[in-house]
């Protein structure tokens, strides 16, 4: 009997070549040797303090993180540069929106860094508090400054909280002093809550006005005009000169209704165009008369102390509010008690109480 033949169909499948992986072993392995190094705490602060832009970023960066080790890393940086810090003058600019106070921040930037200036630009941008995006569009409104050698410009989203972008910002002013910037100006969202944010971390506080734009004080919070140290009225150029010239008289007057400033400086009022570059130089020369006066009397000093202190208790009371609302168990209990107030069964009072006796448990 014959051997039973080896049947082969024609549906066998040959063995193929090895299939790669979905990652390229070998291009990883380049791309982590290629990949930087996290610098050291030291190392950050030496490319600060010799001006490295790119050192500098990165460091801001790592201010504005979440991570707790990103902030635990950005605290150890900014004590190391904190020796280095406070020697430049802080500016805070606001403005009713369409002001133009990037075209002024510009226009005043350019000027600066034409007198051997160094400034830094920090833009609060607005963010959504939906989609905690931002526009940051400073750099490309300020086309001419952010190409200058001598000013550099940071936006920051102030992600819907005032506090958290205030301790980042005040971080930010002391990095960018200790990388050698003499000037340093803080641009805030437009007039509202951030203008006393803003103010509490800057020596000399300028509100931009427009004329023309119905009444003039319309809108203005008698706070922030109390704030102002130069009201300067923008866009002073063409026809709307005479409009500009009669809107400085009723800022004037309207100053003459507050009481004077602690600081000893009588807050003026001015007359700018941003576009045209004209009266740009009267600006400056008012924040260096403010200095000058200001540190004569001894109020610019005092005033930085304060700062200091203000940072301090604002710090200790953001820890106890974030610790306080961490707890599980407090957020248990708040979440009775709401539906107790609400239902009208115990007052906020009493609820308040009972839950800060649990805290302290």
């Amino acid at each position: 009997m014959n051997p039973k033949k080896e049947f082969k169909s024609a549906l066998n499948v040959m063995d193929g070549i090895e299939q790669p992986g979905p990652v390229n072993a070998d291009a990883l392995r380049k791309l982590k040797a290629k990949r930087p190094q996290s610098l050291s705490t030291e190392e950050f602060v030496h490319g600060i303090r010799s001006g490295n832009r790119t050192v500098l970023s990165k460091a801001i960066t790592m201010v504005e993180s979440s991570l707790h080790s990103h902030q635990q890393k950005a605290q150890e940086i900014i004590n190391a540069c904190l020796p280095f810090s406070g020697k430049s003058i802080r500016i805070g600019i606001t403005g009713v929106p369409g002001v133009g106070k990037s075209t002024f921040i510009e226009a005043l930037g350019m000027f600066l860094t034409s007198q051997d200036h160094q400034i830094a630009v920090l833009a609060i941008d607005p963010s959504s508090t939906r989609s905690k995006g931002s526009i940051l569009g400073d750099k490309t409104r300020m086309e001419e400054l952010a190409v200058n050698p001598k000013a550099y410009i940071r936006p920051s989203p102030s992600a819907g909280s005032l506090g958290g972008v205030a301790r980042k910002t005040r971080e930010t002013i002391i990095l960018c002093e200790a990388a050698g910037f003499d000037v340093i100006l803080v641009e805030t969202v437009g007039v509202g809550q951030s203008e006393t944010t803003v103010r509490s971390m800057v020596d000399f506080f300028l509100l931009l006005m427009l004329a023309g734009a119905g009444d003039e004080l319309q809108g203005i919070k008698r706070g922030i005009m109390e704030m102002a140290d130069a009201i300067f009225i923008n866009k002073a150029d063409g026809d709307n000169v005479n409009k500009a010239k009669a809107a400085r008289v009723e800022y004037k007057n309207a100053l003459h209704l507050y009481p004077p400033a602690e600081s000893g400086w009588n807050p003026v009022v001015d007359l700018c165009s941003a576009r045209a570059r004209m009266g740009i130089e009267t600006v400056w020369t008012y924040i260096e008369n403010y200095r000058e006066t200001t540190k004569a009397n001894g109020f610019f000093e005092f005033q930085r102390k304060e700062q200091f202190r203000q940072v301090l208790t604002e710090t200790i009371d953001q820890a106890i509010k974030r610790d306080f609302y961490g707890r599980k168990d407090i957020a248990q209990s708040l979440a009775y008690y709401e539906k107790e107030v609400i239902a009208g069964n115990i007052s906020p009072y009493t609820a308040a109480a009972a839950l800060l006796e649990k805290n302290r448990m």
